[in-house]
């Protein structure tokens, strides 16, 4: 037996060394002297510290740095110092190890980004978010160097991929961290193929069915599609050749979570998808004929295949923010469908495969680079230092996904801003003060509000005026990052000096009465008249919602008060909770049982029903919310606050039911209606507490609110419905 096992430790230091050598191949190009033995040094290092440790599909753990660095080197382009950080990632986190050692055998910078890669430990506040901590302590080591981002992003690709052995709540977190907070991070930096993986692992996890269902239905087309791309290719090749242009031309499937987003905001069923492909045209031009070789493909495409107008986007003449260049256009192919053709040079594709790391490679052609104004933008926002890390994160996460318009300043200079962005935020993109003094604008000379959203293309004139300030509901009016911390810290300002008049205030009225000025009783007080802050409590004396009888009527029931501070309540509630739901006896919460005694409400959200992949939430008034998996904020939820997520499940049901809404589509015909709630009332004996229709034109749009009793009574109901003569569709929605 001993010697088994011997022989099994013998094949897995051949393994290490085997993948240990294929990184060190991915590595050559960017490889200089003296490389190899950094990389070797680190490697050693990595394999001595980790050497008892194990993943959860028993491999050694040696496998996860190896294949991190292998993601850096291979799929992001990045070099020597990026790949000893991947190898050494997780050594001061899980070893004995220290910063100050990796310091002494690699040197300060990379400590530096080892330490942006080190989760935070210790305490933390339960209002505050430990998920948003670590990512705001990445993005500080951001902004000195990106390279953080980079190998945080091949990290989590790996975990992602090996995700198999973990328990199901781990994958539900991990997944939702990753869609919610890496994939958007990924598209801002231009991995557009890292983005669609991680998209797609993660649909993998939260929406297994659906995931499994589109793969299956691609896989089935995969021979009938392959032969459409040729014949669609064909004559394209043959026009290019004459012109004597240089082209690579492929077909790729879209990722299964970019058809998924499509099938849900057009509501329609995958069969009805038609751009399940892209057709990439990829030119090997010099870089002073780019552009014009791009509209010579273009014209050749068009000329073969009509264009749709609507549909051309040219990232060419005027790039992405995250350094995307490309043109798309969609065409008709032979065959009546339409077909999208992305059309760009090797350099552009290189820069959107890779992303970040190609740039710096290019970096000399390319004039003022839109990444490196976002990670000013980046920077600006994380040297506010009022704001918490949950908002900072929100914000964060508004910026980094939406796409960017192109907005003309009075002189004609262009300046960027994301797509919804209002004159408002213009004004604070030109200067914090002319945000703060701006009382309205001037888009392509029409005077507008300041909650006026600007369209691409727009020219835009601020209007100021010395007497104007931040207002708090400018706060609703604007969406850039940086309009929000400007206004809310002069807001703060504002409110600083108010609350400083209501302080000598209060203090004399406690005088008065003969309490004693201390924070105990600050806290006190605040609890009694139910202010978070002591701030607030200041803010209401001098507004005079606070007055001298007020403070009697405290007086009066301080006897009774509790002598304690809102905050520490909302903390112990919640522990309390959490231990009474995990408690000894089992660490998933029963739903629908009776022995354990635990409020709980289904959240009105996404309205679960039994049957329904579900976990519970801990709020901090409202005991235990319980959402569907799938559930709009549920991605949120899960990555934020991770350590207040409870797992739950349904317990046998007695006959109880539960709200949901079914949106039902189809052609008006006579009787359709009676026929509907026929099947509804008497086959099933279900009752239905609203129907709202719409017909127009013939078509029937319908929507109902039912009571079923679990997941199963209603996916037979929707069945049905669909067998009745003119409904063409039934899709259950979140109320």
């Amino acid at each position: 037996m001993k010697n088994a096992l011997v022989i099994d430790l013998e094949a897995e230091k051949q393994e290490i060394l085997k993948r240990y050598r294929a990184l060190l191949r991915a590595c050559k190009p960017t490889m200089q002297r003296g490389d190899k033995k950094e990389i070797r040094k680190a490697f050693d290092m990595a394999l001595e510290s980790h050497k008892n440790m194990r993943r959860k599909s028993g491999e050694p753990y040696i496998y996860h740095p190896i294949a991190v660095a292998q993601i850096a080197a291979e799929e992001i382009g990045l070099g020597t110092t990026s790949i000893v950080c991947a190898l050494l990632h997780d050594v001061v986190e899980d070893t004995d190890i220290t910063l100050e050692d990796i310091e002494r055998e690699f040197g300060k910078k990379t400590a530096k980004i080892i330490d942006g890669l080190t989760k935070i430990s210790g305490v933390f506040d339960y209002n505050s978010s430990l998920q948003a901590e670590n990512f705001r302590k990445m993005l500080l080591t951001l902004a000195d160097d990106v390279r953080v981002i980079l190998i945080k992003l091949a990290d989590r690709l790996h975990n992602m991929r090996t995700m198999d052995f973990m328990p199901r709540q781990k994958q539900l977190k991990i997944a939702s961290e990753t869609i919610y907070l890496y994939a958007p991070l990924a598209h801002r930096l231009g991995l557009y193929t890292i983005k669609s993986e991680l998209e797609d692992l993660s649909m993998k996890y939260l929406e297994p069915d659906t995931y499994k269902y589109i793969a299956t239905q691609l896989n089935e087309k995969k021979a009938e599609r392959t032969l459409f791309i040729k014949r669609f290719v064909e004559p394209i090749n043959e026009i290019l050749a004459e012109q004597g242009l240089t082209a690579d031309i492929y077909g790729r499937p879209k990722s299964i979570h970019s058809i998924w987003n499509k099938m849900k905001s057009k509501n329609i069923p995958f069969e009805e998808v038609y751009d399940l492909f892209a057709i990439r045209i990829i030119l090997d031009s010099p870089p002073e004929n780019e552009k014009a070789d791009c509209w010579k493909a273009y014209s050749i495409v068009t000329d073969l295949y009509r264009p749709n107008p609507d549909r051309l986007r040219d990232w060419v003449s005027s790039p992405k923010g995250n350094g995307y260049e490309s043109l798309h256009t969609t065409v008709m192919g032979p065959k009546g469908q339409w077909v999208e053709v992305q059309i760009r040079t090797q350099r552009m594709n290189e820069i959107a495969e890779k992303g970040f790391a190609a740039h710096w490679k290019y970096k000399e052609s390319s004039n003022d680079n839109g990444l490196d104004q976002w990670i000013m933008k980046v920077r600006e926002m994380l040297n506010n230092p009022e704001a918490n890390a949950l908002d900072f994160l929100d914000d964060f996460k508004m910026n980094l996904f939406s796409d960017e318009i192109f907005i003309f300043t009075p002189k004609g200079a262009l300046l960027q801003l994301p797509l919804g962005a209002t004159a408002l935020d213009f004004a604070f993109e030109i200067h914090t003060d002319v945000g703060a003094k701006c009382i309205g604008a001037k888009v392509n000379h029409k005077l507008v509000p300041l909650s006026y959203k600007l369209q691409n293309g727009d020219q835009v004139e601020i209007i100021t005026s010395s007497k104007q300030s931040p207002k708090e509901d400018w706060l609703n009016i604007v969406v850039t990052a940086k309009a929000k911390s400007k206004i809310k810290s002069s807001l703060k300002e504002e409110k600083r000096k108010v609350a400083e008049i209501g302080k000598e205030t209060l203090e004399r009225k406690m005088k008065s009465l003969k309490i004693t000025y201390n924070t105990d009783n600050l806290n006190k007080l605040s609890y009694f008249f139910k202010l978070p802050s002591t701030q607030e409590l200041f803010i209401a004396v001098a507004k005079g919602k606070i007055e001298l009888k007020d403070l009697k009527d405290y007086l009066a029931s301080e006897k009774e008060i509790e002598n304690r501070g809102a905050e520490k309540s909302d903390n112990q509630q919640i522990d309390a909770l959490l231990n009474k739901v995990k408690g000894p006896e089992s660490d998933i919460l029963l739903i629908g049982e009776d022995l354990q005694k635990i409020d709980y409400t289904l959240a009105a959200c996404c309205n679960p029903i039994p049957g329904d992949d579900v976990f519970g939430f801990v709020t901090v008034n409202e005991g235990i919310k319980i959402h569907r998996t799938n559930c709009p904020n549920a991605a949120q939820l899960m990555a934020n606050y991770g350590y207040r997520v409870v797992k739950a499940k349904w317990n046998r049901q007695k006959e109880l039911t539960f709200l949901t809404g079914l949106h039902i589509i189809g052609i008006d015909d006579v009787g359709l209606i009676n026929n509907i709630t026929k099947v509804i009332s008497n086959d099933f004996k279900v009752n239905m507490r609203s129907i709202t229709v719409d017909t127009d034109n013939g078509i029937f749009d319908g929507s109902i609110m039912i009571f079923v009793n679990d997941k199963e009574h209603l996916d037979n109901l929707i069945k049905n419905l669909l067998e009745v003569k003119g409904v063409t569709g039934v899709t259950r929605f979140d109320a």
